[in-house]
């Protein structure tokens, strides 16, 4: 693998301007190019912004006994140690250097929804070690969903589809969103020795909203098949976020739009950032849009079930559970 000596140039999207063609033309862009691009003025202030990256630093700062009280359960719910995903096995020697907490769309027990794969009660710390933690990260969890949506209606148009397609019940009126804090330690990565901050992957579902602090780390490879593979820098871009294409995405459009190969690399400097990602409902069938099939250009992928698809790349990628003795 190549080293990264080369800057990413995204292009960056203001939610909030009046000029929605030139909105839409510039995201159109950067999905066929990149399916990588900034969203700027989305509506979350960056007090509140700092204040969800300071909560998530005290969980990490716990004593590892404590977070292994909440260790991820059948369900992706709670703390994922070192070493727990393995993104990239042909290429790692182990699994990722980061540790992370999943928090999904909170559903009481006794809700006839909370039996479905990726709905239930999350997992809590303790609000007497944590006061106010649980608060802060369900109010972040709804407030970038609505950041979500509106990036969606910017796809919709970009497709050629009605700016409300995504929110149809089976897509992101119902979706599966998972916010996902992680702390990257300081390991200082070696492609070639095969260590990995995040090892390459794509993501598996509809778009990815990522914030991170201002450590760099994430790199982008436009062209997964090039040898050597081009590796470039995204840098942070201050009260921005970084969104990402997934895998779901990429098959609805055909292809047309990309879901890119992205690794993160240490520096030896600690690194946090919180994807958050959202995938249509557990029943939706993903397969290609209207617009993006003709008699000259057939679909590429089957239909497949969403539930089927994430679970699948859920067993893939993360160690058994049985693998931990729980404390």
């Amino acid at each position: 693998m190549a080293d990264c000596k080369k800057i990413s140039k995204l292009n960056s999207i203001d939610l909030s301007s009046p000029h929605i063609p030139t909105s839409v033309s510039l995201l159109k862009q950067a999905c066929i190019d990149s399916g990588f691009f900034y969203v700027t003025n989305h509506g979350i202030s960056e007090e509140f912004m700092d204040e969800v990256f300071a909560e998530s630093k005290k969980f990490f700062d716990l004593p590892l006994e404590e977070k292994m009280k909440l260790l991820r359960n059948e369900k992706h719910r709670g703390f994922t140690p070192v070493l727990d995903e393995l993104l990239d096995p042909a290429n790692q020697l182990h699994g990722d250097h980061k540790e992370g907490f999943y928090i999904g769309i909170e559903l009481p027990e006794d809700d006839p929804e909370a039996q479905r794969t990726f709905y239930g009660p999350n997992l809590w710390p303790d609000s007497d070690i944590l006061p106010g933690w649980r608060q802060t990260m369900e109010k972040y969890h709804q407030q970038a969903l609505e950041v979500v949506r509106k990036i969606a209606r910017f796809i919709a148009l970009s497709l050629d589809l009605d700016a409300n397609f995504f929110e149809r019940p089976e897509m992101l009126g119902n979706p599966i969103a998972i916010l996902r804090l992680l702390h990257y330690e300081g390991q200082i990565s070696d492609p070639l020795k095969g260590i990995y901050g995040a090892g390459a992957h794509s993501d598996y579902g509809f778009i990815t909203l990522l914030a991170t602090d201002n450590v760099s780390g994430l790199q982008i490879c436009k062209d997964k098949d090039a040898e050597p593979q081009v590796w470039e820098s995204v840098e942070p871009l201050k009260g921005a976020f970084v969104v990402n294409l997934g895998d779901m995405l990429e098959r609805w459009s055909n292809c047309i739009f990309r879901s890119t190969l992205h690794r993160v690399l240490g520096s030896g400097q600690e690194r946090y950032s919180i994807p958050y990602f959202v995938l249509p409902s557990h029943d939706c069938m993903v397969e290609c849009l209207p617009t993006c099939h003709s008699k000259e250009n057939p679909p590429k992928f089957p239909p497949i079930k969403c539930e089927t698809y994430l679970l699948q790349r859920y067993q893939d990628t993360h160690a058994e559970l049985s693998t931990y003795k729980k404390p």
